[in-house]
């Protein structure tokens, strides 16, 4: 009652933030526009890579799957689930593995972004606790969250509802949290960098709005896609409203008002969603439908625009640059040789780590090729290679070396919130790299197959190809490196000089406005200027630390000066053809396979620990299972304790479960086991381009119109996309049903729509 009569303060208050946004966003994509444009004319590219960038990484894969324990919080009891990460990175779960199997539709589909991965219950609870001030529960009282075992994985949201998930190992538990990580951290980076125009215009909006109301620096918050980082930015202020009039007004033990409070933030993050997907959109439209007639003028009026924001830019570094000058000299310059060197020490770690790894995979492909023999182990292992960037485990190590990232005293001297937006971005460099030095590999001896005569010459082959492809990436490595420094010491400097500098000169800059022709303020911005002249102002001497760093080849960074001449002419040509297959191109076979079968041979990047087929303790009707056209989204009603095993709420109930699971598989009668280390996986769509980005997603817990599952028409029924949280689901059967429209707000049909 208390959320129904605060709708619409909700919605007013949301309106009135995404109306003060969409304003910054209309003013900022005029001016992304023009510097797009004006990149696109005069071209400004730096360093050629050296190493090749696949296009598609993970078509035809999962990253990984598997069986872990869920807590379901509708009836209080943890239940096993068959838990699949496809190639989008969102986490979908399945009843069973059987229900996976036969194409049925998922009970839980959840896009990370935002989340924080706990492995302790004490680290979770101090989290809650937190969350609501003045509600702990007293010592001795139950608390909010019991696990059955000491291997617990839990999902944390600011906002968003929380996944209480454990395992039976400590091994199972290290394992899960590294795909678990690396799906926050995909689902994190979910502006598309792809788009020169729209996501600098949104990213240079949302700095604009937090600025505008005195909040500068780094933003945990600043992840997902648009509608999640906008979703965020509306609850970052609504959130305290609702705090202060909800609040006292929770009944009940400590506990029961926490988890009410997790509901109700839960239940407001979904409407915030729903408005904020419309109105963003909107916005989004309009100036679509202007850009015609906005790029015909810069095209036209290029110059003129030009020399009008140099005018504007001499008037505006007059009046600034003595005052940013001094600021810098005295609370900048001194600090950035510490902030360089904290930066470059974690993040070069990763990267030979990376280099490290990337060697040691390819060495000992080579060894047991030399001792197992020829091109078919060479296929093998190529297979497994080819996705070693997208192997959460054995990236693991690479990933690590930036938890020693800290900035210890100048995090509170240049308000830097958190360290976490610097680590994330390292990481994801470091994939890059890792998979851009394994596709310039496999490309390299792919080329090389035809012209070698037995083992001896391949091994020398893979030999003389490694060694190549380790001096592309110790140059590209460094390339890459210094664009982050520089990068990461903009974001940490620039808005500690923005704020040092508004008391003297923002309110200043209104007089300003008047230097711009009214033809181009659409693609000249005072504010932005300003900005410009102030990042000048320290950028010599951010360069200049990074050169220095170079010229001193600290940490095997190379100087600028330095080109690699590029001794393989023709490799990026190789890059553009068809992505190899090494399974398919090498197995022999010379038909293709169903679709059916090449579903269930799908690769898996990751092996699996402990995979339970079959019966799960938690047993459903058989052809309940095979009838999701049952409109029921709960869980099914607990069965009769005579006759089926209540759910397991201990340690030892959970084992004897899982026993009996493994016993189970014998009598499956199903006959759709599987190869214990090659679990299913589900085919891409054709019509849906296989990219690792997760679109338009769903905030991990509304569940918006656009973003349920609907059914998708074609033999295959339950396929993946790249649709926000994990998979399109449909009912199995020999006809599908006719495609949703985009905004339909009607669930698959069994679904229990879960984000």
């Amino acid at each position: 009652p208390c959320l129904t009569q605060l709708c619409s303060p909700i919605a007013e208050k949301t309106g009135k933030v995404l109306g003060e946004f969409c304003r910054c966003y209309k003013e900022q994509y005029g001016v992304a526009l023009f510097n797009s444009v004006r990149y696109e004319i005069e071209g400004n590219g730096g360093p050629q890579a050296q190493l090749l960038h696949r296009k598609v990484p993970l078509e035809d894969h999962v990253i990984y799957s598997g069986n872990l324990f869920q807590y379901i919080e509708e009836n209080k009891k943890w239940r096993n689930r068959f838990c699949v990460v496809p190639h989008n990175y969102g986490l979908v779960l399945y009843e069973n593995k059987l229900a996976y199997e036969r194409d049925l539709p998922p009970r839980v589909l959840v896009n990370s972004a935002g989340y924080k991965i706990l492995t302790s219950v004490d680290q979770y609870l101090e989290l809650v606790n937190s969350s609501l001030p003045g509600v702990t529960p007293k010592s001795g009282h139950s608390p909010i969250l019991k696990c059955p075992t000491d291997f617990p994985l839990i999902l944390w949201h600011p906002y968003a509802r929380h996944y209480y998930f454990c395992v039976m190992t400590g091994k199972e538990q290290e394992k899960w949290r590294a795909v678990f990580q690396d799906c926050v951290r995909h689902c994190n980076n979910g502006i598309s960098e792809d788009s020169k125009v729209e996501a600098p215009a949104f990213t240079d909006a949302v700095r604009m709005y937090r600025q505008s109301k005195e909040q500068y620096g780094t933003w945990d918050m600043l992840c997902g896609n648009e509608t999640q980082v906008l979703s965020n930015l509306v609850m970052e202020e609504l959130l305290p409203e609702l705090r202060t009039t909800i609040g006292p007004r929770l009944k009940g033990k400590a506990q029961e008002r926490q988890r009410t409070w997790i509901q109700i933030s839960d239940a407001v993050y979904r409407m915030v969603y729903e408005q904020t997907k419309a109105q963003y959109d909107a916005a989004m439209a309009k100036c679509e439908q202007e850009r015609p007639q906005m790029e015909s003028t810069i095209r036209t009026d290029m110059d003129q625009i030009i020399t009008s924001k140099e005018h504007l830019a001499s008037k505006i570094r007059a009046f600034v640059l003595p005052k940013a000058e001094v600021c810098v000299r005295n609370h900048v310059q001194p600090y950035i040789s510490s902030i360089l060197e904290a930066l470059m020490t974690p993040t070069s770690q990763g990267f030979a780590e990376v280099r490290e790894v990337f060697f040691k995979e390819v060495t000992d492909m080579n060894m047991n090729i030399v001792n197992e023999g020829g091109l078919e182990k060479l296929v093998e292992y190529m297979e497994k290679l080819s996705h070693l960037a997208f192997h959460p485990v054995k990236m693991q190590s690479c990933y690590e070396k930036m938890d020693q990232l800290k900035l210890e005293g100048l995090q509170q001297r240049f308000d830097v919130s958190s360290t976490s937006v610097f680590k994330q971005r390292a990481q994801i460099h470091m994939r890059q790299q890792m998979d851009d030095a394994v596709y310039t590999f496999e490309t390299l001896l792919h080329q090389e197959l035809g012209k070698l005569q037995g083992k001896d010459d391949l091994c020398k082959s893979i030999q003389r190809i490694l060694e190549r492809v380790l001096k592309k990436y110790d140059y590209d490595s460094s390339t890459v490196r210094k664009k982050f420094f520089r990068e990461a010491l903009l974001q940490i400097t620039i808005p500690f000089l923005l704020k040092k500098l508004a008391p003297t000169c923002k309110g200043e800059l209104a007089k300003f406005q008047e230097l711009i022709f009214e033809d181009f303020a659409s693609f000249i911005l005072v504010e932005n200027t300003y900005e410009e002249v102030v990042l000048q102002s320290v950028m010599k001497d951010i360069m200049q630390a990074v050169k220095e760093a170079a010229v001193q080849r600290k940490h095997n960074l190379y100087r600028d000066s330095m080109v690699m001449h590029n001794s393989d002419p023709n490799l990026h040509l190789l890059g553009e053809g068809i992505p190899i297959d090494w399974g398919e191109e090498y197995s022999g076979q010379p038909e293709a396979e169903p679709a059916a079968d090449k579903r269930r041979r799908a690769k898996q990047v990751v092996s699996v620990i402990q995979d339970d087929e079959g019966v799960l303790p938690y047993k459903v009707d058989a052809e309940a299972l095979l009838q999701p056209g049952s409109p029921e989204l709960r869980e099914p009603e607990e069965p009769d304790p005579g006759v089926l095993p209540s759910s397991p709420d201990g340690v030892e109930e959970i084992r004897e479960a899982l026993a009996k699971e493994s016993l189970g598989d014998a009598d499956d009668p199903s006959g759709a086991r599987m190869p214990q280390a090659v679990p299913a996986s589900p085919l891409p769509r054709a019509d849906v381009p296989s990219e690792a980005r997760v679109l338009h997603a769903a905030p991990a817990s509304p569940t918006p119109g656009a973003e349920t599952p609907s059914p998708s028409a074609g033999m295959a029924c339950h396929q993946s996309s790249d649709k926000e949280t994990g998979e399109e689901v449909a009912p199995p059967g020999g006809e599908c049903s006719p495609p949703q429209p985009a905004d339909t707000t009607e669930s698959g049909e069994g679904v229990q729509t879960e984000f």
